[in-house]
């Protein structure tokens, strides 16, 4: 157990672990990829884990995303197992689980430290662009997009659950702090230029604006199909402040997020109290 996160422990506070990935199109590679991972965070004494998003599949084909779906008993399995053995919570970065009109959802699965499910998020935002001339994404044609936010509470912490794309729409986060979230957890498979652009500069942005803990793990390297993924998974504190940076290739990181940290932060800096324009 490294010395902060002990430390964390110690005081009653809590440890944060973020799980950098590069998944695969094979469903059984990456769930036991994802769990010596969980298995290392807590080793690390974590208290809670996120996963990056895609983190159970980075599907090549339809039918891969459909046989993913099907097999979400599996997933739920894994992650309510490392949840129950570890004693920690663990946000599912996430996964697909069949839609209603033969697509699928983007779905963040969220476990307490019994193993109990508590929470389930479909992706809201999602991603139709194109990043450049030779790269360009279309999952609305694949996936069923959510509609309701999802803040739940989990070690007395409440935490807003979010997933990619999401983070460039700041109303989502805006209603999510109203509802109390402290902590944001935005699992996220960048692409490369979009990452170097702006990576950093919006998720430290919603930290920054509602005064909140940001953890956002991220996918990262060369995924079949040629998809590349940019990486850096992120702790920010409230202030805006990059307390762990994972900047190379899969991985585990660790920060310590002092429970009075927000809500002191937001009593010496009322800014969500100050607005004027509440739409």
């Amino acid at each position: 157990m490294s010395e902060s996160v002990a430390a964390a422990s110690s005081h009653g506070s809590l440890a944060l672990a973020a799980v950098q990935m590069n998944s695969t199109s094979v469903l059984e590679e990456n769930l036991a990829t994802a769990r010596a991972f969980i298995d290392e965070a807590c080793a690390g004494g974590a208290d809670i884990i996120v996963l990056p998003e895609n983190f159970s599949l980075m599907p090549e084909t339809r039918e891969q995303r459909q046989d993913a779906a099907d097999r979400v008993s599996e997933v739920e399995a894994m992650l309510s197992a490392a949840a129950r053995e570890k004693g920690v919570v663990i946000i599912g970065g996430s996964t697909p689980l069949p839609a209603a009109d033969g697509r699928v959802t983007n779905t963040c699965l969220v476990f307490d430290h019994s193993g109990q499910r508590i929470g389930r998020y479909d992706k809201i935002h999602l991603f139709d662009v194109s990043v450049s001339s030779s790269e360009s994404y279309c999952e609305s044609r694949h996936i069923a997009p959510g509609k309701t936010p999802l803040a739940l509470s989990a070690h007395g912490l409440t935490m807003g659950i979010t997933i990619c794309y999401d983070m460039r729409f700041p109303e989502l986060y805006r209603q999510l702090a109203k509802a109390g979230a402290e902590l944001f957890s935005v699992p996220s498979a960048f692409t490369v230029p979009t990452g170097h652009a702006h990576w950093h500069t919006l998720l430290r942005a919603r930290a920054i604006e509602n005064l909140a803990w940001v953890i956002a793990p991220a996918q990262v390297g060369a995924h079949p199909g040629g998809r590349q993924t940019y990486g850096h998974s992120l702790i920010i504190d409230p202030w805006g402040e990059i307390l762990a940076e994972c900047d190379g290739g899969p991985g585990v990181i660790f920060a310590r997020l002092d429970r009075d940290s927000a809500s002191q932060r937001r009593r010496q800096f009322p800014v969500l109290e100050h607005r004027v324009l509440k739409g």
